[in-house]
Formats: C-alpha cells, sequence, structure tokens
C-alpha cells in the first residue's frame, strides 16, 4: 500500500504541473463548469416560480441535491475522468501495452495517471453551494451527519467510476469507445433529481442496479434528515450498490484483459 501512495504521489505531482504548464485551458474549464451550473440554477429558480414543492422537495433542497450531485461529479473528473475517458485510446493505440508492463495493479496504473486541478476549485463551488443551502434551510448537521454525508459522497464516486470504466472497458472490442460516455453523461444527469420523481421499473433499475438515483439523493438527504424510512436502509443500499458495481467492473476488465492482443503485435 506504501508504495502505491508512493507512486500516486509522483502521479500527481507531474499532473500538476502538467496543468500549471496550461493554464489558460485550465482557466476555460472552471468557466464552462461554472456556465452549466449557473444554467441549473437558472433552472430551479423558474421551475419553483411555477411549483411550491416537487414532492418533499423544497427550493433549497432541490438547490442542495444539486450542489451533492456536482460536488460527487466533480471529485471524480478530478481524480479519474481523464484517465479512464483515455483507455480507449490506450487500447486502439497499443500503448496500453506499456501499462500492462508497469509493476503495478493495471487498473490502478490506467485509473490514477492525471489529476484535474479545474475540478477541484469546481468542487469548492459545489462545497459553497451546499453550505448556502444548509443556511438557507437554516439546517446544522452534527459530527455524525457531516461523516456519514463524507462516506457517502466516497460511495457515490465509486459508482461513477465503476460505470465508467466498464464503458471505457468495452474499447477492447469497440474500435472507439468514445461514443460510449455519452451514454455515461446522459444517464448520470438523471442523478440531479429528486428521488421522488421515479417511479416503477425505471426507479428499480436505477436504484437496486446501477444505483444513479442514490448517489447524490442519500447524502442530501442526510444533511436534510428527511429519511421517510430508517436511515440505515438507504446507506445499506447505496453502499452495498457501489460494492457490487465497483465489484462487476473489476471482473470485466480482468476478463477483457484475458483476451487483450495487442494493436502493436
Amino acid at each position: 500500500m506504501r508504495r502505491y501512495l508512493e507512486i500516486y504521489g509522483i502521479m500527481l505531482r507531474n499532473s500538476l504541473i502538467r496543468e500549471m504548464n496550461f493554464k489558460a485551458n485550465f482557466l476555460l474549464w472552471i468557466a464552462v463548469e461554472l456556465c452549466w451550473f449557473g444554467g441549473q440554477m437558472v433552472f430551479i429558480e423558474v421551475l419553483f416560480r411555477h411549483v411550491e414543492a416537487i414532492g418533499d422537495w423544497t427550493k433549497w433542497q432541490m438547490v442542495l441535491l444539486l450542489g451533492t450531485h456536482q460536488l460527487i461529479g466533480q471529485i471524480f473528473q478530478a481524480f479519474f475522468f481523464v484517465n479512464v475517458a483515455n483507455i480507449p485510446e490506450l487500447v486502439r493505440t497499443g500503448k496500453l501495452d506499456f501499462m500492462l508492463m508497469l509493476p503495478v495493479d493495471s487498473q490502478f496504473a490506467v485509473s490514477t495517471r492525471q489529476f484535474g486541478l479545474d475540478n477541484v476549485v469546481n468542487g469548492l463551488v459545489s462545497v459553497g453551494i451546499v453550505t448556502l443551502s444548509l443556511f438557507k434551510l437554516n439546517l446544522h448537521p452534527d459530527s455524525s451527519q457531516l461523516l456519514l454525508f463524507f462516506g457517502t459522497l466516497g460511495f457515490g464516486v465509486a459508482v461513477h467510476y465503476s460505470v465508467m470504466f466498464f464503458l471505457a472497458t468495452i474499447s477492447f472490442w469497440v474500435v472507439r469507445a468514445q461514443g460510449l460516455f455519452a451514454g455515461y453523461f446522459n444517464t448520470f444527469s438523471l442523478g440531479r433529481y429528486p428521488d421522488v420523481v421515479f417511479k416503477g421499473i425505471f426507479r428499480v433499475i436505477f436504484t437496486w442496479i446501477v444505483p444513479i438515483i442514490l448517489v447524490a439523493n442519500v447524502p442530501a438527504r442526510l444533511l436534510m434528515g428527511s429519511f421517510s424510512q430508517p436511515i440505515v436502509y438507504p446507506l445499506f443500499q447505496l453502499a452495498v450498490g457501489a460494492a457490487l458495481v465497483l465489484a462487476g467492473s473489476r471482473i470485466f476488465w480482468k476478463f477483457a484483459l484475458a483476451r487483450y492482443t495487442s494493436a502493436r503485435s
């Protein structure tokens, strides 16, 4: 474990140096993310001019949910997104061979090469939105709520990573798999909506099979203290769902590697 931490520290330092060499790109992506986030805030403002609530969700509870959803997404993008999105290119060009030769786990090698500093900045903006929402709702989470909140953020990042890593692994059979990532973005955009709007088979699929609905709703409800059922149940559901999709992506990666033939051979 210590060796992996040292290796990751080196990768992190190199990535930060690389980010600072392209300051314009760094600032541009911060601006893009802020514009997207601003658009979502405008959407909520317009929506709640016509309705009082969506199910049991008020305006500032929706803002809290959006901030939580954005925070999870920014953490994932900071640490994993660029790396996972680059897997199809590694496979297509045969550069994956060099990654497989490294004296570390192959999944670790392809998942931790780069780091997005701009996403950290945008993540801090998300923290500000969450904090503002709590202030507007007059909520004061205690230490146990905050601890559980940060734990569920980790589960949410694991779900993001697992789904996208699974899609990226399909590139072992599909020449250009980048188009599959559009499915990732469209699917996870559902997570910014309240859980009460999902019904029937759709709710079953995105709660029990791929727990997208739970990713942001569970931590947001933790801060609000508004679970209709005992708190242990949704926490357990999210934790188990995250563990299953993470294990599934790992198994699929090993399956794909066993059938990998280099593009250079």
